[in-house]
């Protein structure tokens, strides 16, 4: 193990190692797995099902056996474990802490959760989780390697944005028009049963794109290319009938808007206004240019079908949004988020155990039990409702070291990096505002989305803090 400042070289210039690169072949493998593993998780329903979590889990089991055989070749490991690794791990700790059961004489069992046999399995799947996330942070720590990141972003997110839409409009019952779902879904868009999940994959991506053109760190012909793909990304958010990721999606081009004028007023310091306020009217109007052709794509496809959803909460296809839990946003949840608080009173110490909220929630209800309830439809009550006073305070401390890396890492000196920061940090704000209204985290798709999102700023931010120091010495 090797300290996390040793993996980020550059003597003076505090520039992303990309040294011996191009020769680590193992290591590239590696990198292109974790890739993979993104682009297979959310091409598989999000990974929702039995065989696409056997299939996740392997693939990541198998990138970390090569890191091994890596680590073996070059006879040292090279470990980097970001400020957010703590309170993940410490989550899956007491995750396990929870599975310890005793029997008493008659043979009943006693333990913190109410479902054992479900927090163990999700116990599996966070392990796994939380293995991604340290190769996405150790693998990814070069300009080069983040760079293939973000056009893997980029180009992916496109491609999710243009297939979903295709799909919205030549839906045939079946997904990729050939694979008969095992239950009709309510609310289908994409590869997703749920199109909250599709709107919260995306808008976690489609704020990078218009934070590089933001930062003018790419060239003029591939800023059009940028935009298009910010603005498709939009439209398929705002077309998926979310209500949830519109609101998310905006908030996250918000952020990048806001905290992306300062930097790119520092690059053009010293410079006379009359040089420089060009520059950044052409700035400007590439977001309009953006946010216009979001609103001509949605007016073109189906504004009616989306004021409607915004202003009576209901889809064409009429009846209960399932999805939601109801036909109305917030009163569909309503009565979801007081009964989960009813449980967290009543555990508030240790949590129901995670993944036994479904089974602990008819506990808790006055419903009568017609809507099976799984998830408490906010991502921050689940969590104290599973590990109580714990899960809070873990939940505190990662989002104190997260919030701690993305503005670290959006003062990194290249426009490149301060870019790659400033629109993942849009995403990861996108997501955590979503997360009030629904349970994207707890797909394993969009959770790996995220943690990789998480990882790109802890190890931009790890540059950054290298780059001053060297400018201090």
């Amino acid at each position: 193990m090797v300290p996390a400042d040793n993996l980020i070289r550059g003597r003076s210039s505090g520039k992303l190692d990309q040294t011996g690169e191009s020769r680590d072949a193992l290591g590239n493998l590696i990198a292109v797995g974790a890739l993979f593993s993104l682009l297979f998780s959310a091409l598989a329903f999000g990974a929702v099902e039995a065989w696409s979590i056997a299939v996740f889990g392997f693939l990541v089991l198998l990138l970390g056996a090569l890191w091994i055989i890596k680590a073996w070749g070059d006879k040292r490991l090279r470990l980097v474990l970001p400020a957010t690794f703590w309170p993940l791990g410490a989550f899956l700790i007491f995750g396990a802490l929870q599975t310890v059961s005793r029997s008493d004489e008659t043979g009943k069992r006693f333990a913190i959760s109410l479902d054992v046999e479900a927090t163990r399995l999700v116990l599996e799947v966070l392990a796994v989780l939380l293995i991604a996330f340290l190769i996405f942070a150790n693998f990814f720590v070069s300009g080069r390697r983040l760079l293939w990141l973000r056009s893997f972003f980029i180009l992916f997110g496109l491609g999710l944005a243009v297939f979903g839409l295709i799909q919205k409009f030549t839906w045939n019952g079946k997904y990729y028009w050939v694979i008969q779902p095992s239950l009709p879904p309510t609310a289908p868009f994409g590869p997703f049963v749920n199109h909250n999940h599709f709107a919260g994959y995306l808008e976690m991506i489609a704020p990078i794109p218009l934070a590089m053109l933001l930062v003018r760190s790419v060239h003029r012909e591939i800023s059009l290319f940028y935009g298009f793909a910010a603005a498709m990304m939009g439209v398929a958010v705002f077309i998926s009938l979310s209500r949830g990721g519109m609101i998310s999606l905006l908030s996250g081009f918000i952020f990048v808007i806001a905290f992306g004028a300062k930097p790119a007023l520092e690059r053009f310091r010293g410079q006379e206004v009359v040089n420089r306020t060009p520059v950044i009217l052409a700035q400007l109007l590439a977001v309009v240019l953006i946010l216009a052709i979001i609103a001509f794509g949605v007016l073109w496809t189906g504004a009616d079908e989306v004021v409607q959803r915004v202003q009576q909460g209901e889809l064409n296809s009429g009846g209960m949004d399932r999805a939601d839990g109801d036909t109305r946003f917030l009163d569909g949840r309503f009565w979801i988020w007081r009964d989960t608080l009813k449980m967290i009173r009543a555990n508030w110490q240790t949590g129901v155990g995670l993944g036994a909220y479904e089974t602990a929630f008819p506990l808790f209800t006055k419903s009568n039990g017609s809507l099976v309830v799984s998830q408490a439809h906010n991502d921050y009550l689940q969590i104290v409702a599973d590990c109580g006073i714990v899960g809070f305070v873990l939940a505190v401390w990662f989002l104190i070291a997260l919030l701690r890396d993305i503005k670290g890492a959006m003062q990194h000196r290249e426009a490149v990096m301060s870019g790659m920061a400033l629109g993942c940090g849009g995403g990861i704000v996108a997501i955590l505002i979503h997360s009030l209204f629904d349970f994207n985290l707890q797909l394993p798709s969009n959770a790996l989305l995220f943690l990789a999102l998480t990882a790109v700023v802890s190890t931009i931010r790890m540059a950054a803090t290298k780059m001053r120091q060297s400018s201090i010495e």
